[in-house]
């Protein structure tokens, strides 16, 4: 059983709260998860370059995209590294800005009812089952404190804009875990 504080920080997870945050609309519920993937710099794992990211502390002297994306305020409410472990950045109870501009089933502005959670990861490069078995007891707190009704990837919240977490996302793992939770329609194919 997973421990919570009163105001949404999951006792498992290490804390680093970012600036970059709201309140959730008054009334909506978390209903839904988004899984993306990060890399900073791209492709590239290791280092503290994507907590120094949604810290707004990331040292643009230290790679040459770092500049590109200097000005932008992001944030998840967790970020699994490659071996696990599992860093909280935003309270589950208010609003990460993870989601950008997107839709699921019609209802705009996923930031508002979802909680996302970022895997240290790419596209096409397989996760690690450090990074499963953290993902699966990061939404199983989840449900257990919310009423989520789904799972789905940024690429399917935002698909013209996203393709994370990309095709080394194992989808079948997720149907196989959570058989009562609405997957994108893509994915049960």
């Amino acid at each position: 059983m997973s421990t919570w504080s009163a105001d949404g920080w999951l006792g498992e997870a290490t804390q680093s709260a970012s600036p970059n945050f709201g309140a959730r609309p008054p009334g909506i519920g978390i209903s839904l998860v988004v899984v993306h993937n990060i890399s900073l710099p791209p492709d590239q794992f290791g280092g503290p370059w994507v907590e120094d990211f949604f810290l707004n502390r990331l040292n643009v002297a230290v790679h040459p995209y770092f500049e590109t994306i200097s000005e932008v305020e992001v944030s998840s409410h967790f970020f699994i590294r490659r071996d696990g472990q599992t860093i909280q950045f935003v309270s589950c109870d208010d609003r990460a800005w993870h989601a950008g501009v997107s839709s699921w089933r019609g209802r705009e502005n996923c930031n508002d009812y979802s909680v996302g959670i970022e895997l240290e990861g790419t596209d096409t490069e397989p996760y690690t089952h450090s990074q499963y078995a953290a993902l699966w007891s990061v939404i199983d707190a989840l449900c257990q404190r919310y009423p989520i009704e789904a799972i789905a990837g940024h690429c399917h919240i935002a698909p013209l804009r996203k393709s994370d977490p990309g095709p080394a996302f194992d989808w079948s793992a997720v149907r196989q875990m959570y058989p009562n939770l609405e997957l994108p329609t893509e994915v049960l194919a």
